[in-house]
């Protein structure tokens, strides 16, 4: 009996070893981004997920110097040639655009960066609101767009921030 018990125990240990084991575990996904709506824009991105925390971090170049938005919207298409068919904002809370650490946000709402005279830019986010394939409709990137934006976002013009046309997009997808 003792030994049916101990069994027991080791088998629940090791489901739950499983089962958790993720979060500690590094989940990378690499993107490619294609220049849409005439422009020259082209980059890559990545998304690393550890102990609950997903690091993002986009290369751009072919940008117009200055500044524009980059924003997560909702579809993984980017089939149309102004990167329309990715949709709006991922705004799984149906709430304001705002700026990434307002109270108000949507998770898409990414924000603003500075491409150099070159037209080269980095962006680098880390958070846990995101998750990688994990499957919470309210967190998981897995099967949305990574969009770039010709302008800055406004932070205040409602949905979008009126970040201008989409000059590079990407699935986020295995």
């Amino acid at each position: 009996m003792k030994k049916l018990l101990l069994l027991s125990l080791i088998a629940f240990a090791l489901i739950i070893a499983c089962k958790s084991g993720n979060s500690s575990k590094a989940n990378a996904l690499n993107i490619t981004l294609d220049s849409k709506s005439g422009s020259t824009v082209t980059g890559t991105a990545t998304f690393k997920e550890k102990n609950g925390e997903v690091t993002f971090e986009a290369k751009l170049s072919g940008l117009k110097p200055g500044i524009h938005a980059i924003h997560i919207h909702e579809k993984a298409d980017c089939s149309s040639g102004d990167a329309s068919s990715a949709g709006g904002h991922w705004n799984p809370k149906l709430v304001k655009h705002g700026k990434w650490n307002d109270t108000e946000h949507h998770k898409g709402d990414i924000g603003n960066f500075t491409a150099d005279e070159k037209g080269n830019a980095t962006i680098t986010l880390k958070t846990d609101e995101w998750c990688i394939g994990c499957g919470d409709a309210n967190k998981d990137i897995l099967g949305k767009g990574l969009i770039v934006h010709d302008k800055a976002d406004d932070f205040v013009t409602q949905p979008t921030g009126n970040a201008g046309g989409r000059v590079a997009c990407a699935g986020i997808i295995k």
